[in-house]
């Protein structure tokens, strides 16, 4: 089978470990006679750099004639780059954002499973990690406060900013039935995340997903406030399967899901449009710090290819390969410098190798 690939590096670490999933999945290829065409577009800080703006109008096409997207993290140091002193169109998440909105990837996948041997590396108590957790946040994309109407003005001499928080009927229902849609395959238990005792989104929200719930009886159904979302995800993780929630939502509880796994570097993620067409990206970012140091954690990225195996071009038999060789490597005990304890510490590349190794 042949697949064509728009690959967006990105910036600070994002060229290492998108080069170490590339590797990856060129051994699938060659082990299950598949061919894999990478096309190279820029985004982000190296896209203003070279071009001035985040995202050119001529790599969109790239990348919507393709059958995938595979992303490295993009943007820098917000203190100290030059690339956010520009105006806010033009900084590196703006690009992230348009090409969101542009292929029209409404929904965004983020697991967060506890590897039993990583379960030292979790910050919560041992009682809480020895139980381990495997959840999927599914959080919409494309809509809520971040594609709303925003302004700055100075009214009666005081500057007052503005952001419209706004979701329609059928943007929550078509998340609602992709999250219900995941619970089948899974444990069968949603998680709806809202706040609804304030917001009337959230309340239109709460009230479409229980109208969504309705076509799928196996599924149990619960609702929970945000505030109380993330207290649990730090108290109990485990009784989390799927979690569903809106954007702004989802962009925190996703975060803090990733850092109780022991490292945001072992977090794949997907954003899905209603066709088997994605962006494929971890969900860490571009840790600029320690870029071109060769100690970077390709894992999440290398997890997000597995997901392009399995979400966009079918192939679960292979998706299944690489996630069993990330466990075995993890099993053998090599770890990079942020999963560290004790262990036998790899780089970026030789993580990269093991785990073709093992495919």
């Amino acid at each position: 089978m042949e697949k064509n690939i728009a690959v967006i590096k990105g910036d600070g670490i994002g060229p290492e470990v998108v080069n170490e999933a590339i590797k990856v999945l060129d051994a699938v290829a060659k082990k299950y006679g598949h061919q894999f065409n990478y096309t190279d577009i820029l985004m982000g800080g190296c896209s203003i750099d070279a071009y001035g703006v985040p995202l050119t109008d001529e790599a969109l096409p790239i990348a919507k004639k393709s059958d995938a997207v595979l992303l490295g993290s993009i943007g820098g140091d917000a203190k100290t780059s030059p690339w956010y002193k520009l105006d806010p169109k033009l900084r590196p998440e703006a690009g992230l954002l348009k090409i969101r909105k542009e292929l029209g990837l409404f929904a965004n996948l983020r697991p967060a499973y506890l590897y039993p041997e990583l379960a030292d590396a979790c910050p919560l108590k041992e009682s809480t990690s020895e139980k381990g957790f495997d959840m999927v946040i599914v959080r919409e994309l494309t809509g809520g406060l971040y594609f709303g109407e925003r302004s700055t003005e100075v009214i009666d001499g005081e500057t007052v900013a503005h952001d419209n928080l706004v979701y329609s009927e059928s943007e929550i229902r078509r998340i609602a039935k992709r999250g219900f849609d995941i619970a089948m395959k899974r444990r069968q238990k949603v998680t709806s995340v809202d706040k609804a005792n304030v917001l009337d989104t959230s309340r239109l929200w709460r009230k479409i997903v229980n109208e969504v719930a309705q076509d799928y009886p196996e599924v149990t159904v619960e609702h929970m406030y945000v505030d109380n979302a993330a207290m649990q995800l730090v108290k109990d993780p485990a009784q989390f399967d799927v979690i569903l929630t809106e954007n702004m939502f989802g962009d925190i509880l996703s975060d803090e899901a990733s850092m109780v796994t022991g490292s945001i570097g072992m977090l794949s993620s997907a954003s899905l449009r209603a066709d088997s067409f994605g962006m494929y990206e971890p969900s860490g970012g571009s840790a600029p710090d320690i870029a071109g140091q060769n100690i970077a954690n390709p894992i999440a990225t290398i997890l997000s290819a597995a997901m392009m195996l399995r979400y966009s071009f079918d192939m679960d038999e292979e998706a299944d390969a690489v996630e069993q060789a990330v466990k075995k490597v993890i099993a053998d005990g090599y770890r990079t410098i942020d999963i560290d304890q004790n262990n036998t510490r790899v780089s970026t590349t030789e993580m990269g190798d093991l785990i073709v190794e093992r495919l």
